[in-house]
């Protein structure tokens, strides 16, 4: 059961390539709310459930079904959902909806208020649909098999068993013929047309009970099947019942009242009870509470929350009340971002899946062409009977059937992908999933990757001493209060003055900030600024020596004529940093750090985490190249930070990893797998994962593939029947997805 949208491009000679079809025969997807912004303005998207899709050979199928009709602007496939999302004009939709029921297939449109397809019926309705038709299926065929055992010559009983045998054909192979015969008419081969041919041909033949028990069998084992793939399903969906529908808002005069939270604006103070989940991410104005962050983070144990600091949609409030300021709305709160993230992910296509997709469609044709001759020569060759060489060219048929084969990878993705996500890790598609075990080197950003990111001032030094104190530490407040670098936090936070109006304000990449204040330009800057500006000098650089030996961070106050004073930042080293290190050196993974901040305090904060290799006083095009010459060294080489100068690195390496928690929106933006909580830990275990899911993907090839070799051999040269036929397809299909779903269990 597969999760793909096609035609997805990558950056050239960054990351391999995700086009999943033919140039001829591809609908163009939309990717992104922007794609559809900029359709035409007579363009409709609308959304169906299409209870029957989903395998990626069904995506294919409803692609052909529509090719050639105009105005169909994009075709988006979520197949994990089974919901197809068609963007075409309102002349083009009612045609594409025609084709597409021609093709075999009902799609039923969405109620976009409670995405529920209109009309949907009731549970018990469901469950004889799922359910009850298939058993009584199953009773019709074990009836019609004792009937033709207890009574072989008797017509008119005879005639009867076969009444019934059809019965059972047409209770569970209804969906199948209707998308067989759909495919037969437009000419292709797929397992519901291989499906119709074997079980009419088996009916037409003599063989009647086998027919209704092979189509009873293989029905009940697609829905047992289906089911199993929906625990993968579940664990992404799950994340949709996180967030709570409506949030307690605060009013103009005082109260609180409960509202829908698509419904609350930014900056509305909401209040949240002890036990229940945060409705919104926003930043927490009143109160002290734990909070549980395990559900988006993977984090252990709660986390202690307080005035200032950051919550998040989805999360659980345990101790006591807060009250936040919303700082996001619920269409962009970060656990939006993650089920958008994870949707996109289910929806690319993995390098596997697109070799199995290629070579099940000419596997499928193939084995056919093969039963043909069968049936033809085999008369000819064994001397047996027509009869006989039809009922093994049939029995060819049931074990031609590819499903196994086509859903062996997108299970297995599909589970890989939400393992990570229960642990805090969004992979943003297959390909990174697999392409991590690739990883040779690992480059680190120093501060809120392999730090802490919460530096504190430690240390203030006046250097122009005809500037008063307090003046000093206003205009250093003054700036760094405009600034989100944790290094300019942790001076507007350790000095106690009060900020002042700054103008022409401009953070300086790689450098620091600047601005007027009272008239007069001043910059907050790092030691390399300083020395382009011409303004160090040796007793300038011996106390900064002093300070970055020591491994801390100088910030150097200056106006256009001189430097008014220093400040000296510390930040301490994650104890899960130095673990994280020592795995990827276990996993033969090179680790280097590449850092905006100076080399002694680089070389300082290196050495302490196990890394060998430092550069320091990078600027963001410094990055950017030292990734280019890793790539070079070592081959498949990622970034990991959480900055907007980690941006471009994390763009180009074959795989960024964004330290999501503390993260900017363009970190994660540009990065391929998002770290929820900022725990380096995440980057060993994603390879982990990564070499498992390989494990278990040609694990699933090897099996699907084998067990039809031997039935194939089996049915040519020995007696294989079609209950062996359909055991060894569907035992082979359910075999794959529970094999798959092993990588449910995250991996520590």
């Amino acid at each position: 059961m597969s999760t793909s949208t096609s035609c997805e491009g990558a950056k050239p000679q960054v990351r391999p390539t995700e086009n999943g079809c033919s140039a001829a025969s591809c609908v163009p997807l939309v990717q992104s709310e922007q794609d559809v912004a900029h359709m035409n303005t007579d363009q409709s998207q609308k959304r169906f459930r299409i209870s029957n899709m989903d395998c990626a050979s069904e995506e294919s199928e409803i692609r052909r079904a529509v090719d050639g009709i105009p105005e169909i602007e994009a075709l988006r496939f979520d197949l994990g959902a089974s919901v197809l999302t068609i963007s075409a004009s309102q002349a083009a939709l009612p045609n594409a909806l025609q084709a597409i029921r021609k093709a075999g297939f009902k799609p039923e449109p969405i109620d976009e208020a409670d995405k529920k397809p209109s009309g949907t019926t009731n549970a018990s309705a469901t469950f004889w649909d799922m359910w009850g038709k298939l058993l009584a299926a199953l009773g019709l065929a074990l009836a019609a098999e004792a009937i033709a055992y207890a009574f072989p010559a008797t017509t008119w009983i005879k005639a009867l068993g076969m009444a019934i045998a059809l019965g059972a054909i047409v209770l569970s192979g209804f969906g199948v013929y209707g998308k067989g015969l759909a495919a037969l008419r437009q000419g292709r081969l797929n397992i519901n047309a291989l499906m119709a041919v074997a079980v009419t041909g088996a009916f037409l033949i003599g063989q009647w009970p086998e027919a209704a028990m092979v189509m009873a069998l293989y029905a009940i084992a697609e829905a047992i099947e289906a089911r199993a793939v929906d625990r993968a399903r579940g664990a992404i969906k799950s994340l949709l019942a996180l967030s709570p529908e409506q949030a307690e808002v605060r009013q103009e005069d005082g109260g609180w009242l409960r509202i829908d939270v698509k419904s609350v604006a930014l900056n509305s103070v909401v209040r949240i009870s002890p036990g229940e989940r945060v409705p919104l991410d926003g930043t927490v104005l009143a109160g002290q509470s734990a909070v549980d962050q395990s559900p988006l983070t993977g984090e252990s144990l709660p986390v202690d929350k307080g005035p200032g600091d950051e919550v998040f949609a989805g999360t659980i409030n345990q101790a006591s009340a807060l009250e936040i300021r919303v700082t996001s709305p619920a269409s962009d709160s970060t656990l939006s971002r993650i089920i958008k993230a994870v949707e996109e992910a289910q929806a690319s296509r993995a390098p596997t899946q697109r070799f199995v997709d290629q070579f099940a469609a000419v596997y499928t044709p193939a084995v056919f062409a093969l039963a043909v001759l069968v049936a033809v020569l085999m008369p000819w060759v064994a001397g047996i009977t027509w009869l006989e060489a039809v009922y093994k060219a049939l029995v060819l048929l049931v074990i031609a059937c590819p499903c196994a084969l086509v859903i062996s990878t997108p299970v297995t993705v599909v589970s890989g992908l939400a393992a990570g996500a229960r642990r805090g890790i969004l992979i943003k598609g297959g390909v990174y999933l697999e392409e991590a075990r690739k990883i040779k080197a690992v480059a680190l950003d120093k501060t809120g990757t392999i730090t802490e990111g919460k530096p504190k001032l430690v240390a203030f030094e006046p250097i122009a001493p005809d500037e008063p104190e307090q003046g000093v530490e206003l205009l250093a407040k003054s700036l760094a209060a405009r600034s989100d670098h944790p290094v300019s936090k942790a001076i507007a936070q350790g000095l106690a003055v009060q900020a002042q109006e700054v103008e022409a304000f401009e953070a300086v990449a790689g450098r620091g900030v600047q601005g007027v204040i009272d008239g007069h330009p001043y910059i907050l800057a790092n030691h390399r600024w300083i020395e382009e500006r011409g303004q160090c000098s040796a007793p300038l650089e011996a106390r900064l020596a002093v300070h970055e030996e020591a491994g801390r961070t100088v910030t150097i106050l200056a106006n256009r004529d001189r430097v008014i004073a220093l400040f000296a930042v510390a930040d301490t080293i994650k104890p899960s940093s130095i673990e994280a290190i020592s795995e990827m050196k276990a996993l033969g993974v090179v680790p280097i750090m590449l850092t905006g901040d100076n080399a002694a305090t680089a070389r300082t904060v290196g050495h302490l985490a196990g890394i060998s290799e430092i550069r320091g006083n990078l600027l963001p095009e410094d990055k950017l190249k030292a990734i280019e010459e890793l790539q070079g060294r070592y081959g498949v080489t990622a970034m990991t930070g959480d900055g907007i100068n980690d941006a471009p690195a994390l763009a180009k390496a074959n795989i960024g990893f964004a330290m999501g928690a503390a993260g900017t929106h363009t970190a994660m933006e540009a990065a391929d797998v998002v770290v929820m909580n900022d725990d380096l830990r995440r980057l060993p275990e994603t390879i982990r994962l990564s070499k498992r899911t390989h494990v278990i993907l040609w694990q699933n090839i090897t099996l699907a593939l084998g067990i039809k070799a031997v039935f194939l051999l089996m049915a040519i040269f020995d007696d294989a029947s079609m209950w062996m036929a359909v055991f060894a397809d569907m035992g082979a299909s359910l075999l794959v997805v529970f094999n798959g779903l092993r990588l449910l269990k995250a991996v520590k």
